[in-house]
């Protein structure tokens, strides 16, 4: 099964929103209906207007009726403000609901990610997705729905209060339409795309910045440290240039927007100064439409700078999306080998380049029960027959199986009861030590727990702890050293109790002490369960059963530790250069 960080469709954008949505469909209506009245109260307040302006006018000489107009106009104003700020109050919960549902499926679809895909992509495009994309996504809930709610509803009954107030001088408006609809209609066709491409150059950006971050060691000591630069500054210069291509697009689209705000006002006041000479508009009807025309210019200013913020985050949810694993398929031609117990490896080669093999032709069979260590130098491939034997990654040619099932053909749930690997990279949640502990599948009883910690090694840290198991370590809390996150690592291996474990330089970070206690250990859990262990140090493989020794790719000495350290062969050199 392979999953692929591609990019949710339109339509499967717009059905989440709906699906949320539907979910929230209480807290959404009353958001509505709180953006319609504050709509509805800003329209007063220009009517209020007109009208004091008709009574000033005809020359009325009651100051209480004016007094009264104004106290209105005051009124309106306040209720309209009040009435905007909550629901913009009720918007912006209600988009922290929807994003809290948008984080918790993304987290959700991560996890279910296989390690390879996680790792051909790169740590960086995903975390792209979780950080940056989700920010916008964000924004747009926050406060860009609220903005173009507000807007539209405001735009829409504003229209009809002026079509309601002098049809006549509603007809100024018409000026407006050639100037918005076509040139943002010549934007909206063009936008989408250059807004994905540019989202796509800073999302490599960051991903490349983390790998360089995270890799400053290993490209220092490779002499890399020039050429990562000079990449990273190419697609510095790339994402700019995306950035460039969507401001262009604006730089054309502004000044026809800005036009839209002043033809419309112009036109009022020629056909309301025309209206009020022939008598078919009073000065008051003049003023209010005056006053609605200046009106519309904000909202609509707004609504369509928000709608770009929208499209931006329509895209981002897109590839937010994006993040999901693909259905099972069928596999077709993969033949069981009934009665086969143990762990084959046929013909094995893998490459993760085309025409630069890492594994070359790996040939082995470890039988139920045995503990294999895996000797050799740095690049021999050690780590890469860990990962095929794990089900991690599929070879290139050849089989790998697991008494008679290959091991790609597994399901996840089925290869990790199965199989699990432990590498050298190990992580220490937030959260407490009981939570740490029990992440393998099954319950753990409190006492399971502290005995898990006891075989590993563990019990004179444990012992430290203000509260037990229910001490709460990782960031902001108490501090977990290294040497103690893999022994932690350690201690769900024993918790998960596989049938057959591949250890990766587990216990690399731990000096030999401790690494001696912790293997003894897991010497005494594993008794009876295949073990293949990648060897740092070659008293891991003096305890094994066997030794395979790598180089360039391939097995160039197999056999019991004894026996190869007294053929003079490549692994009684290792053994030799280690005394040294």
């Amino acid at each position: 099964m392979t999953a692929v960080l591609g990019y949710a469709t339109p339509r499967e954008a717009w059905a989440w929103a709906r699906g949320v949505l539907r979910a929230h469909r209480s807290r959404a209506a009353a958001t509505a209906g709180c953006f319609l009245a504050a709509a509805a109260a800003g329209l007063v307040g220009p009517q209020l207007l007109g009208a004091l302006v008709d009574e000033v006018a005809t020359g009325g000489r009651s100051t209480a009726r004016i007094d009264l107009l104004a106290a209105a106009f005051l009124a309106a104003l306040v209720v309209a403000a009040v009435l905007r700020r909550s629901a913009r109050w009720r918007a912006g919960v209600l988009g922290e609901e929807l994003l809290a549902a948008n984080r918790t499926q993304l987290v959700d679809r991560a996890l279910a990610l296989p390690l390879a895909t996680v790792e051909s992509v790169g740590t960086g495009a995903l975390l792209s997705r979780a950080t940056t994309d989700l920010d916008r996504v964000d924004s747009a809930l926050r406060q860009g729905v609220p903005e173009v709610l507000t807007a539209v509803v405001t735009v829409v009954l504003t229209v009809a209060a002026m079509v309601v107030t002098s049809p006549l001088l509603a007809l100024a408006l018409l000026v407006a339409v050639p100037t918005v609809v076509l040139p943002t209609r010549w934007l909206w066709r063009r936008l989408p795309a250059a807004m994905l491409r540019m989202l796509d150059a800073w999302a490599g950006l960051a991903s490349r910045a983390h790998e360089s971050t995270a890799g400053a060691r290993t490209l220092d000591a490779h002499g890399l440290v020039e050429r990562r630069v000079a990449g990273d500054d190419d697609a510095l210069v790339a994402s700019i240039d995306r950035e460039r291509d969507v401001r262009a697009l604006h730089v054309r689209w502004t000044p026809w927007l800005e036009l839209s705000h002043v033809l419309p006002v112009a036109a009022t006041l020629v056909l309301g100064a025309w209206a009020y000479g022939a008598g078919l508009a009073s000065l008051g009807e003049v003023t209010t439409m005056v006053l609605y025309v200046q009106a519309l210019a904000l909202p609509l200013d707004e609504s369509l700078w928000w709608v770009e913020d929208l499209m931006v985050a329509v895209v981002a949810l897109r590839r937010v999306l994006g993040v999901r694993v693909p259905e099972p398929s069928a596999v077709v031609g993969v033949a069981r080998h009934d009665g086969e117990r143990g762990l084959h490896l046929e013909a094995v080669r893998f490459a993760y380049r085309e025409h630069r093999p890492v594994l070359r032709g790996i040939d082995l069979h470890v039988p139920p029960g045995e503990r294999l260590a895996v000797v050799g130098g740095s690049g021999a491939g050690k780590s890469t027959l860990a990962r095929l034997v794990a089900g991690i990654s599929a070879p290139t040619s050849g089989a790998v199986r697991l008494d008679g099932r290959e091991v790609t053909t597994l399901d996840d749930d089925t290869l990790r009861g199965e199989v699990l690997l432990l590498t050298q990279e190990h992580h220490v949640f937030t959260g407490s030590v009981r939570d740490n502990l029990a992440l393998p599948a099954g319950d753990h009883a409190d006492d399971d727990l502290r005995a898990a910690l006891e075989l590993v090694g563990l019990g004179d840290w444990f012992a430290t702890l203000p509260d037990g198991l229910a001490t709460a370590v990782g960031s902001g809390a108490v501090s977990v050293p290294a040497p103690v996150a893999q022994q932690l690592a350690l201690a769900r291996v024993v918790l998960a109790d596989p049938g057959t474990v591949v250890l990766d330089e587990a216990t690399s970070l731990l000096d030999t002490a401790a690494a001696r206690r912790a293997e003894g250990a897991l010497d005494r859990v594993l008794a009876g369960r295949t073990v293949i262990a990648i060897a740092h140090r070659l008293h891991t493989a003096a305890a094994a059963d066997r030794v395979a020794v790598m180089e360039d790719g391939m097995i160039v000495e197999l056999g019991p530790p004894g026996v190869l350290r007294d053929a003079d062969g490549p692994y009684a050199r290792l053994v030799a250069a280690a005394s040294d």
